[in-house]
């Protein structure tokens, strides 16, 4: 009996950044057996696909042969037939010059089932990132978009010039870098005059954006002394004069700079977010998982929040201390409720936010959101005898609980989840790693300082710091930055103060101030 076929869906990832895909197309990539992905689809998209999901390379890299088109269109069958989804991840649009005509043409004759996801092209995002808006009322109210690739010989005949030349007021030439000298002097010979503005937009929405500005008369010239590298999107006429009015993205605080994020996944979003929303690219690679604890540390967890009515203080010192010691409560069917003697207090505004989040108003710590807080804040009234309850994670620091009981105080520092490796192997970041793709470096726990360079020796880097050398390290404490420098990190941007905010403020004076 023949397998019944699988489903091939046709994906446009869109032009770069990777939150530019659509939604169908995000939930194609989560569902998808296998990913056939090119060099242009962000690979951070990949980190999307469901757990053990196949993904396959066909594009083009500088230590492969690019896989032919008909052999490409022969794989999507032939995954397809042994009743895999298949997801067919192009850069861009499928359907401009993305040749998604001779992929369903096969499909279609060998009664496969397909769609096409239409992604956001980079015909037009490409030159939007870049400040250039394609139409304009009073310069452009009509477009062309044409292929640059192929040979002159080709070009002529896929390319009526004096007809495109003036047909439109916006042309669009996508991967003709190599060819602009050819496209230039066609279109100056067939009526646009020689100081026509043209904008060569490479990587554009991606951490390496770069734009070059000049005419048709002198843009080969300037391509040539820029050593200007494909890929890149051209655009000729009026509307690249927007620019210099327009050019939003780069004058973002983080334009340009891509971040490796390694905190775990469920807490990187605000890291995360707030990269992006400053105009950075992160990299997540979270190196550390949270988990409730397992056997016998669980016993002594619930030994400790067997007497929560004993407890004359409640120190919270992170956010999984907070949400991690709430799980406890419900799987053990008590609340809050049974802290009423306690005085409650937190360390950092974000713990503080996650407790006030919880119905609990915190005392307020003032000074620096570290450990050491506790006894500039509260010292006069940490009085011997008084029991503490110190809900925290099992690689918390030992400072605070010691300096309690040299106090007097009776200490529960109970362990309320566990920090784990976490990690795949991850061939993009070493590749990113190797060509200095990676500018600056996260790390938010000491933890993510030693599983990163344990991640990387796990990969194959015989010298996880030395292969750490080109990027900034920024670390969101001086308790991390100690990690750091004592791995033998050089860490360049501190946080001052333990919060995503303030390492993010860090991070934005580092481009300040290497910026060219």
């Amino acid at each position: 009996m023949t397998e019944k076929a699988g489903k091939v869906y046709l994906v446009g990832a869109g032009p770069g950044d990777a939150r530019l895909i659509t939604l169908k197309g995000l939930d194609c990539i989560e569902k998808g057996d296998v990913i056939v992905y090119d060099r242009l689809a962000n690979p951070s998209l990949l980190k999307k696909m469901k757990p053990g999901a196949e993904k396959v390379y066909v594009g083009k890299r500088t230590d492969r042969h690019t896989m032919k088109q008909e052999d490409i269109n022969q794989l999507l069958v032939d995954l397809a037939l042994t009743g895999k989804t298949v997801v067919r991840l192009k850069g861009g649009d499928p359907t401009i010059f993305g040749r998604v005509g001779e992929e369903a043409e096969l499909l279609r004759k060998h009664g496969i089932p397909y769609e096409i996801v239409p992604g956001i092209t980079a015909a037009i995002s490409v030159p939007a990132y870049a400040g250039i808006p394609v139409t304009h009322r009073d310069m452009a109210s009509s477009l062309s978009i044409i292929t640059g690739h192929e040979s002159p010989d080709k070009l002529d005949l896929s390319i009526n010039w004096e007809k495109v030349t003036n047909a439109t007021g916006t042309l669009v030439f996508m991967m003709g870098v190599a060819k602009i000298g050819y496209i230039s002097k066609q279109l100056i010979h067939y009526g646009r005059p020689p100081e026509t503005p043209v904008a060569l937009v490479r990587w554009g929405t991606r951490a390496e954006q770069e734009t070059l500005t000049g005419t048709l008369a002198d843009i080969e010239q300037k391509v040539l002394a820029a050593d200007f590298k494909p890929p890149a999107v051209i655009v000729v006429g009026e509307v690249v004069n927007q620019r210099e009015q327009l050019k939003w993205a780069e004058s973002l605080p983080l334009f340009g700079k891509r971040i490796l994020v390694t905190r775990s996944r469920s807490q990187a979003s605000n890291l995360v977010r707030g990269i992006e929303d400053l105009g950075g690219e992160p990299y997540e690679f979270p190196v550390i998982d949270i988990a409730i604890p397992q056997s016998t540390a669980l016993v002594h967890t619930d030994a400790a929040l067997a007497g929560l009515g004993e407890y004359d203080w409640v120190f919270f010192t992170s956010v999984n201390g907070v949400e991690y010691f709430f799980k406890h409560l419900e799987r053990l069917d008590k609340d809050i409720r049974s802290l009423h003697k306690a005085r409650i207090c937190a360390v950092g505004p974000a713990t503080k936010e996650a407790l006030r989040g919880r119905g609990i108003a915190s005392e307020e710590l003032p000074g620096r959101f570290q450990a050491e807080g506790f006894l500039e804040a509260f010292g006069s009234e940490l009085q011997a005898g008084q029991r503490v309850l110190l809900p925290r994670g099992d690689l918390a620091r030992a400072w605070l609980p010691e300096v309690l009981r040299e106090k007097g105080l009776s200490v529960t520092d109970a362990v309320m989840y566990e920090t784990v490796p976490a990690g795949d192997d991850d061939d993009e970041l070493l590749k990113l790693l190797d060509e200095g793709g990676i500018h600056a470096v996260t790390f938010t726990s000491s933890s993510t300082v030693t599983n990163l360079l344990t991640a990387l020796s796990r990969m194959g880097i015989t010298d996880p710091v030395q292969a750490l050398q080109g990027a900034a390290i920024a670390c969101i404490g001086p308790v991390t930055a100690k990690t750091a420098a004592e791995a033998g990190l050089n860490v360049s941007i501190l946080a001052e103060e333990a919060t995503i905010d303030s390492l993010l403020e860090a991070l934005c004076s580092w481009k300040a101030r290497t910026a060219k």
